[in-house]
């Protein structure tokens, strides 16, 4: 059986290969566009860009225009939920949620985003846009029935409880963009991406501007257990309490990688290998690829460690400005 990686760059998609033991170029695709996402399964791809998304039957050798009613176009996150591609869920940038049950060929939208967006006035700090959907967390295989939660930036965590085609906020996220209050056991509101975790559908996990944190009853309490600026975090799916994090503090100022295994009562360092704290950048995304951890980081760079030893090590070096890494087997 083959394994894929799929990067998405600034100057396109990379494919990957596991072979000899090493992750080897295969292919680059669409090399005039900023992909920002990427989801795959069984040799179909679906590559978000700034533009629109795409889509590839043949693992990425031939590529077409896959967005039809997808009002807006610049797309955050694409989902990757099983069963393969049953639905796929793009957050976009203003903020918004298309849903599509064909592998892309046709987007649905989710009103009530919109309307939760114009209605708090979602915002960004870098851009005009009215904030954006920047990640998902699916529980549950059922594609009319998964629980699937959304991070937004800057507006708090949207849940939606039949896998995607209705949203509200949670309990705990008020959908105001004020960064400058006291949430107590709300979730900051600077949302950059979130997890659930396989033992339970409640268990959910943010990382935003403000910290690290968890939720034990769906999102209507939370509990900060890391006060720091983070974009992600990586929640071992056996061990909800072993934890893999990427605090900074401030945006993308001494970048680090940390580890928990009580939950995080207690954190250690984790950036062996790295010359961590990075001056200016961070980690962006966690990936897992089975016994290993891929970490994307704010400069582009791809690096990997085993998560027995957390040793990391740079890998695809000719690969720059890496947005996002999805793996396939």
């Amino acid at each position: 059986m083959r394994t894929y990686l799929y990067l998405a760059t600034g100057h396109g998609l990379a494919i990957a290969e596991w072979r000899g033991g090493i992750w080897q170029l295969a292919r680059r695709a669409l090399p005039d566009r900023v992909v920002t996402s990427v989801t795959a399964c069984e040799g179909l791809i679906l590559a978000g860009t700034t533009e629109g998304i795409f889509r590839s039957d043949d693992n990425g050798a031939t590529w077409r225009e896959a967005d039809q009613d997808l009002t807006i176009r610049h797309i955050r996150w694409l989902s990757r939920p099983d069963p393969c591609l049953a639905f796929v869920l793009a957050g976009t940038e203003p903020a918004g949620i298309f849903i599509s049950r064909n592998g892309g060929e046709r987007w649905i939208p989710c009103p009530e985003v919109e309307e939760l967006r114009d209605a708090h006035v979602w915002r960004l700090p870098y851009s005009p846009a009215a904030g954006c959907v920047r990640g998902f967390a699916v529980h549950g295989a059922d594609p009319y029935g998964a629980r699937v939660y959304a991070a937004v930036e800057v507006g708090g965590v949207l849940v939606s409880a039949d896998s995607g085609e209705t949203w509200q906020l949670v309990v705990g996220s008020d959908g105001n963009p004020d960064l400058r209050r006291t949430y107590r056991s709300m979730v900051h509101p600077d949302v950059h991406s979130i997890s659930v975790h396989p033992s339970s559908r409640d268990l959910v996990t943010a990382s935003t501007g403000g910290g690290l944190y968890r939720s034990a009853d769906a999102g209507a309490n939370w509990r900060l257990v890391y006060e720091c600026y983070c974009r992600a975090a990586w929640v071992d799916p056996d061990d909800a309490e072993h934890i893999v994090f990427g605090p900074a503090d401030s945006v993308s100022k001494n970048g680090r990688i940390v580890e928990t295994r009580d939950g995080g009562a207690h954190w250690h360092g984790a950036s062996k290998g790295m010359a961590a704290p990075w001056p200016d950048h961070m980690v962006e995304r966690f990936t897992q690829d089975d016994g290993s951890l891929l970490a994307v980081l704010s400069n582009g760079e791809l690096w990997s460690a085993s998560l027995d030893n957390l040793q990391w090590q740079r890998i695809l070096p000719d690969i720059p400005d890496v947005r996002c890494a999805e793996v396939y087997q």
